[in-house]
């Protein structure tokens, strides 16, 4: 079978055509496939590297440009969750990239095929064999489209990791004592007001954070609690 015909669906999920099909090839090859291939074959590891840079300055432009009331903290930590793992093995699974991944014999029984993992890097790899393949807008566009339904929920709220909690576990397993969070600022119209909330433990301010709304600053607050403690 024809490179094209092999790989005609997975494109067609993309919205994106290749011109060389070796590069979608490679980034499809697992280092398993690689290794046990008895013909000479790359693993897509080097792609993963470019891909996770390339992935990476298109989610920061975006953001930059869109969400202008972010300091740079928050749009770190937006970004953070857009390009995790479990993201990247979503938008995967989304276009159906397991279906076409060259990977060895041992991963293939113990589920490699849908694991997380091999799932996000693959995506990474794809990305960069776009970029290689055409240009930085192109792939701007195909990570902006495939990305899409990620971004519009980190955004929204509806993607985010309870950090309030979080961070009530840890000073609970420490023994401390109680976490207070504080309004200390709120400015801007009625219909764009924005909150600021600083956390404590004790006397001890741990964090600040901004936010639409009073629970989104405490999250914000208390995610940056956590940073500073280097737990996220």
């Amino acid at each position: 079978m024809e490179l094209s015909d092999r790989y005609e669906n997975l494109e067609k999920n993309m919205g994106y055509t290749f011109n060389n099909k070796k590069l979608l090839k490679n980034a499809l090859t697992h280092s398993s496939w690689a290794n046990e291939s008895k013909n000479f074959l790359s693993s897509n590891e080097r792609l993963e590297f470019l891909g996770d840079s390339v992935l990476s300055i298109v989610i920061s432009e975006y953001l930059y440009k869109n969400r202008t009331d972010l300091e740079e903290g928050y749009l770190s930590k937006y970004r953070a969750e857009i390009v995790c793992e479990p993201s990247l093995a979503r938008c995967a699974r989304e276009i159906d990239i397991g279906k076409y991944l060259n990977i060895g014999r041992g991963e293939e029984m113990t589920g490699g095929r849908n694991r997380d993992s091999i799932l996000a890097d693959a995506m990474e790899a794809l990305i960069a064999a776009v970029y290689l393949d055409s240009d930085l807008k192109t792939v701007s566009e195909v990570v902006l489209r495939l990305f899409e339904k990620i971004i519009n929920e980190v955004l929204s709220g509806l993607i985010y990791r309870d950090y309030k909690t979080k961070l009530q576990e840890v000073t609970q397993k420490m023994g401390s004592e109680r976490v207070i969070y504080k309004l200390i600022d709120e400015y801007g119209p009625d219909h764009n007001k924005m909150f600021v909330i600083e956390v404590f433990v004790g006397e001890n301010r741990l964090g600040r954070g901004k936010g639409r709304s009073k629970k989104e600053a405490e999250q914000y607050a208390a995610m940056e609690a956590l940073s500073k403690m280097g737990l996220i």
